[in-house]
């Protein structure tokens, strides 16, 4: 065989150019997604924004002014294994509104504004559309907590991601008052727990989801769940609420201590982290019914209250901390916004016997069962 007709183990015949494409990234086809996701990007905007598209770096121009001595959030985080369900299903446009909320709601528990966003997306292959999709509802999300996207990569992983793989990730900063700062520090026993209402899963626990619903149950994506109203897909596929403009308004008229962002670890792992050492938040489960998701999570997997407790959040995305004399208040405005909301428990002088927290902080405690 003569040496034209062998290769090397790029792919590239012997004797030919090796190129960037060949090797498995395509140039062209990210400058195409550029291009197609221009146009949305300037949704994500606020005046604060330097520059355009394309530079090296974001640009935010902080006013300094308006602030007395000012704080500067961070947060980063992505949406973990809820990306496999987008990409069995091939929906692609809401994974990116996940990806904002679980950044700027880690933001807001501290009181902070969130100002903008940076997302990457690491790809086994460019796909021009599919990239743009996923960009959309990054773009949706921040238009939705009010931040501003200054910029973002995607990048191609040939060999090391399998082609049509891809997972996203994101980091958000916001500001707030060093004397606005909320958290453990300003709660008190006797507070009142306010709950405020998930739209599902959100993104967290979905490896046990798939591992009980796809592999244990064997139910298919696309097939119709009746005490869930939809296809399985549609509901876990279903886009985390984002809750920073609720908080915000909620803390210009309410006495807010603390907020807590439910998260992997559910109720337990999350409400610990604003509980002071020596006092509880005692949680009654009579006060709601969790979505029917957790309900069938649970019984098609034989799965513990208190594992469901420490995975999911059972229905509750978002819970404040106020003075037990704002509690009526902060209902109210919320429920001006149109979000589920109730009271969810107190804050009590600790017992010493519950879930505490592994810092030496507070704990939780559950009281009652979820009605049927």
């Amino acid at each position: 065989m003569s040496d034209e007709m062998g290769g090397d183990e790029s792919g590239a015949p012997l004797g030919q150019a090796a190129t960037y494409a060949a090797a498995g990234v395509d140039i062209a086809a990210g400058d195409t997604a550029v291009e197609l996701m221009r146009d949305r990007l300037t949704r994500a905007r606020r005046p604060e924004v330097w520059g355009n598209l394309g530079g090296f770096a974001g640009l935010f121009a902080l006013d300094t002014s308006r602030y007395r001595q000012p704080l500067l959030a961070s947060s980063t985080d992505g949406v973990g294994t809820k990306v496999a369900i987008a990409q069995a299903m091939d929906v692609h446009d809401t994974i990116g509104r996940d990806l904002v909320a679980m950044v700027v709601d880690d933001l807001v528990v501290t009181g902070a504004e969130p100002l903008f966003m940076e997302d990457y997306i690491a790809c086994g292959r460019v796909v021009p559309e599919r990239v743009a999709s996923i960009v959309s509802g990054i773009v949706d999300g921040c238009v939705a907590a009010g931040c501003a996207l200054v910029g973002g990569e995607t990048a191609e992983h040939p060999d090391l991601m399998a082609a049509d793989a891809y997972d996203i990730s994101g980091t958000g900063i916001g500001v707030v008052e060093a004397d606005e700062l909320l958290g453990t520090d300003r709660v008190h026993a006797k507070d009142v727990l306010i709950a405020m209402g998930s739209t599902g899963l959100h993104s967290n626990g979905y490896s046990l989801v798939r591992h009980v619903l796809l592999r244990l149950a064997r139910l298919s994506l696309d097939a119709h769940v009746e005490e869930l109203g939809r296809t399985l897909g549609e509901e876990l596929l279903e886009p985390t609420r984002i809750y920073a403009r609720d908080c915000l308004a909620l803390a210009a008229v309410a006495d807010v201590h603390a907020f807590s962002h439910i998260t992997g670890g559910g109720l337990p792992g999350n409400l610990t982290r604003v509980i002071p050492a020596g006092a509880e938040a005692v949680v009654d489960l009579t006060t709601w019914t969790p979505p029917a998701v957790f309900e069938l999570v649970a019984r098609r997997g034989h799965v513990t209250p208190e594992e469901m407790q420490r995975t999911f959040n059972l229905g509750v995305g978002m819970v404040a901390v106020v003075g037990a004399d704002s509690a009526d208040r902060a209902l109210a405005e919320l429920a001006a916004r149109g979000l589920p909301s109730w009271v969810l428990g107190e804050v009590r002088v600790g017992a010493g016997d519950t879930d505490a927290s592994p810092d030496g902080g507070g704990s939780v405690r559950f009281v009652g069962k979820h009605p049927r």
